[in-house]
């Protein structure tokens, strides 16, 4: 009697993990970035929370050709839903278009606000980039800056480009962007050469946590007075604020960019399409020496 308790506990055990959920996250990150594992952690943590399957995946190449094949596969494997970020709705359109053609409900996430519709998703959480960028660039202009540098450690990226031309449209300039790459060393060194080459720079907007340090490496290293404004929070980045080398950070609260999309496409599947009335904005917000120390123990682990 006990082995068939044990056979048919068995049995139900397998029935309800065949039957359960499963989303499929992919993203664009080469691995670099340290703001992609909370994205990561955040959808695991909601998939936990709600008994269904999760599984993450990434193009270690960067390619967005390989990216786009990445979701032709999820699509191969049936999920019930698919999160993925859109730096490149060019190359990555017609793989999310069809999975929105097989029936395969997409969230965009972090990248892509507005070609998310175009592309076939349901919804997008994410920040406004321009208006991220806007906020750091009115922001940057009240703290004196009259000269700037955007460093673009993706310059495929539409996100990160809008992140770098609100930060100039808000003070009514031209886009000064250049291309950093996503290799530390390199960020350091390309950043330390602009700043020689042009002694009237006088702010560098880091887009991204780790070409925040290595920026401020970068200054260091040349002993130049420069107004350092950020994206994303690290713990790094937090020092360089309560260290007075960086003026704020951008938080978009990434967390959220994993957590929620997976909340969405559970209620969107049972409970008959529900979805929320609009995109969900994750940021921006402002982590400065006002704030920096309360969201210290955050950093890197929630946002």
């Amino acid at each position: 009697m006990k082995k068939i308790i044990l056979s048919f506990a068995a049995l139900m055990l397998f029935a309800g993990s065949a039957m359960a959920e499963k989303y499929i996250m992919v993203t664009h990150t080469q691995g670099t970035d340290p703001f992609w594992p909370v994205v990561e952690k955040g959808g695991r943590d909601a998939a936990e929370a709600l008994g269904v399957e999760f599984e993450y995946r990434f193009a270690a190449s960067g390619d967005m050709a390989d990216m786009a094949k990445l979701i032709e596969s999820a699509v191969a494997t049936n999920p019930d839903g698919l999160v993925v970020s859109l730096p490149d709705p060019a190359a990555l359109g017609n793989a999310i278009r069809a999975a929105a053609d097989a029936g395969i409900p997409v969230v965009t996430i972090n990248s892509g606000l507005e070609s998310s519709k175009d592309v076939g998703a349901i919804m997008h959480v994410g920040q406004p980039e321009r208006l991220a960028g806007e906020k750091a660039g009115e922001r940057a202009m009240a703290e004196g800056v009259t000269n700037g540098l955007c460093l673009n450690q993706e310059a495929f990226n539409t996100a990160l480009v809008d992140r770098c031309t609100g930060y100039f449209d808000a003070m009514g300039k031209e886009l000064n962007m250049i291309d950093v790459s996503n290799d530390v060393a390199q960020i350091k060194t390309r950043t330390a050469a602009a700043l020689q080459a042009d002694p009237s720079i006088d702010a560098l907007l880091a887009i991204g946590p780790h070409v925040c340090e290595a920026a401020a490496e970068a200054v260091d290293e040349i002993g130049a007075e420069i107004h350092l404004a950020c994206f994303d929070m690290t713990p790094g980045v937090i020092n360089l604020i309560k260290d007075g080398k960086a003026s704020f950070t951008i938080d978009q609260q990434q967390r959220l960019q994993g957590y929620m999309p997976i909340v969405v496409l559970h209620l969107y599947n049972t409970n008959a399409g529900m979805l929320p009335g609009s995109n969900i904005p994750s940021g921006p917000g402002f982590v400065d020496a006002s704030n920096a120390a309360a969201v210290e123990a955050q950093a890197g682990v929630n946002r």
